[in-house]
């Protein structure tokens, strides 16, 4: 019987420079996907997920995270005296249970390797789950569930990993694997290759499951790329001591933290929403025809 992941670790300690200037004031993670922030569809997938535990990283500039999952007794009473009991509902069913998100300072900006390990403590030795928080993945099933249902089964590392154009490789993490018996598991791991020289088209698409070993790895690494502690170092100096076992995602995943992928994501989730799809399917055909009749 293998540990159960019971933490997960949300990085949300960045400055969101690719979705300026709206950042300059609001976090990048509370940007809103149609009328709920990034960072809560992302909390509520490890929820989902069976994690009892949520630690987020944050840093300067961020306090308006730890407010968002906070009860705002305020606004609850004033709508149920208003007689928005439904509208109050919907606002505490995303609240999550007392004691079950904390938070952590990531003093100083040093990279994505160094502010999972800042929440190391509260982790302590066992295996956990870290979620980028600008990377909404979307499927009938929670990507981390499926995830942890792989690890169940083997326990080790997993790493969720999707295909992207051979073209596109350089943008970014590539894995290489190698199957045993059937049983993949990650042989290498490397940070936007050069065109051409990526090992597959496979790329880490940001979801992780990962054993405590790893701590101590991040603690005494140097500086990777960009001169920061990057998670894929320590990963990689981790695979000479376990395995690591890719899960192939097969749903869809938006990149939040870039304009492109923040537009198609509010897109497809106001599209699949009973109350907005119709509205928003019309006003896209009215802009397309809008756009035929211009060319």
């Amino acid at each position: 019987m293998h540990q159960k992941v019971r933490k997960a670790i949300i990085p949300a300690a960045g400055f969101g420079t690719r979705m300026l200037p709206a950042t300059k004031s609001v976090p990048k993670e509370l940007l809103p996907i149609v009328d709920r922030p990034i960072l809560d569809y992302i909390v509520a997938e490890a929820f989902a997920s069976g994690i009892e535990h949520v630690a987020i990283v944050t840093g300067r500039m961020k306090g308006a995270i730890e407010d968002y999952f906070d009860h705002a007794f305020e606004v609850d009473v004033s709508l149920r005296n208003a007689g928005k009991h439904g509208l109050a509902d919907r606002m505490a069913q995303y609240t999550p249970v007392t004691g079950s998100i904390s938070f952590v300072r990531q003093q100083q900006a040093r990279g994505l390797g160094h502010a999972v390990w800042t929440a190391r403590q509260i982790v302590g030795d066992e295996p956990f789950a870290v979620l980028l928080p600008d990377m909404l993945m979307v499927a009938d099933e929670p990507c981390l569930k499926s995830m942890m249902d792989l690890h169940a089964r083997h326990g080790g590392n997993v790493v969720a990993v999707e295909r992207c154009a051979p073209e596109e490789t350089h943008k970014f993490g590539i894995v290489s694997l190698q199957s045993t018996g059937g049983d993949p598991h990650v042989v290498g791991l490397v940070e936007k290759p050069a065109p051409g020289e990526a090992p597959s088209n496979l790329f880490i698409s940001g979801r992780y499951i990962l054993q405590p070993e790893i701590f101590d790895l991040l603690e005494s690494q140097s500086p990777g790329a960009g001169g920061e502690i990057q998670l894929t170092d320590a990963m990689i100096a981790l695979m000479s001591k376990q395995m690591i076992r890719p899960f192939e995602f097969r749903g869809r995943t938006f990149d939040c933290g870039a304009p492109a992928g923040f537009v198609s994501a509010n897109l497809h989730m106001a599209l699949a929403r009973a109350d907005l799809g119709a509205h928003v399917n019309l006003e896209i055909e009215t802009l397309a025809a809008a756009r035929s009749a211009v060319a």
